[in-house]
């Protein structure tokens, strides 16, 4: 009886590919030889099961063949697959699909010594982390700012093509301008073809008559940056801004990296924050706490008029609604909350001594 390959990945039949491949990576994690747990039979199997399913024109002829792929496959039928029986054709693998499951797979398997360096074709450049301090009241109103910081950015030069301006720029003869070889290397799973980035070009896929004068073929230099960004009304201490394509240039296709600012935000003696509230504390003199009185207090929007009620209580606190932070996920607006303290005189003369003692206070 032919092998059920979805059930060696653990799949159903209408599995996406994008969920056999997900299936393949973790059962390919769980048994592959080097781990403690590994179990090199099975280890096979699933990455049989994977060069089937997981390529749609097989996985097509599976599905409508059953149990006679394996003969069909075995006798050289649909394109002479070989299986991991170790036969001339070998197996197709990207290392696109093994490569980053095992860290070191390329050089336990013995096909190291090309270049590390990743394809820019499949990769986008860095990103840049810039911390920027505001003051409290611009984090509260938003502000634009000026940022100058170093970072690589597309060469003038050569307009990042990294050729020397009126010098020939070829497709690499090894790779036919792919950026991508193909070796065969014997394997613990037999023979395998193996895509692997080009190490004449370094997966560009161009080879220069010439490579630029001033980033040395890079297609980027470090430099100067200079950019305006609006930091939203309020954003709090700690947040981060997320700008895309403003990290590092990306060359030969790749693209460019992602700015992210971390914003730090000054304290301000007046207020303290509280997700979107505003606190403070207002001292009163005794008379006002028990007489009551109007009074200013200063909010982020200016000042306003609080009545004071007579008989107030030291801690009590007045809401001030609508007068905290913008909330930046649309909710409403923080308010600005008064905690109220009472100054209790520490020197009377007699007389006011004895108006006290005459109210019992």
């Amino acid at each position: 009886m032919g092998k059920d390959y979805y059930n060696i990945l653990g799949v159903s039949k209408s599995a996406s590919q994008d969920e056999i491949k997900k299936a393949f990576r973790k059962k390919a994690h769980e048994y592959h030889p080097d781990k403690a747990s590994g179990d090199e039979a099975k280890f096979k199997e699933v990455n049989e099961a994977y060069q089937v399913i997981g390529d749609s024109k097989k996985r097509s002829q599976y599905d409508q063949y059953g149990s006679s792929f394996e003969d069909m496959q075995r006798n050289g039928g649909f394109g002479g697959f070989g299986g991991f029986s170790g036969g001339q054709g070998g197996v197709h693998v990207d290392m696109d699909d093994l490569g980053d499951l095992f860290g070191g797979l390329g050089d336990m398997f013995g096909f190291g010594g090309g270049s590390t360096r990743t394809s820019t074709r499949s990769r986008k450049a860095n990103d840049v982390r810039v911390a920027i301090e505001i003051d409290f009241l611009e984090a509260v109103k938003g502000v634009e700012k000026e940022l100058k910081f170093k970072k690589k950015i597309k060469c003038e030069h050569c307009n990042g093509n990294m050729a020397e301006p009126g010098s020939k720029i070829s497709n690499c003869n090894k790779c036919n301008g792919t950026g991508r070889v193909t070796k065969i290397q014997r394997t613990i799973l037999g023979n395998m073809q193996m895509q692997a980035t080009c190490d004449d070009c370094n997966g560009e896929g161009k080879t220069y008559e010439q490579k630029c004068s001033k980033c040395h073929g890079d297609g980027v230099v470090e430099d100067l940056f200079k950019l305006k960004v609006k930091i939203p009304a309020g954003i709090d201490d700690g947040e981060t801004i997320r700008i895309r394509e403003k990290g590092e240039a990306g060359v030969g296709g790749a693209k460019d990296g992602d700015l992210f600012l971390l914003i730090r935000v000054r304290p301000d003696k007046r207020w303290v924050r509280q997700d979107y509230d505003i606190l403070t504390d207002y001292s009163l003199k005794f008379s006002q706490a028990a007489l009551g009185d109007k009074v200013k207090i200063e909010t982020v929007d200016g000042e306003v008029s609080l009545k004071i009620p007579a008989g107030t209580q030291a801690g009590t606190r007045f809401k001030l609604r609508g007068k905290g932070i913008n909330n930046l996920h649309g909710g409403p607006k923080g308010d600005h909350y008064v905690k109220v303290k009472v100054e209790v005189p520490k020197s009377l003369n007699r007389k006011q001594k004895k108006i006290l003692e005459d109210l019992g206070l």
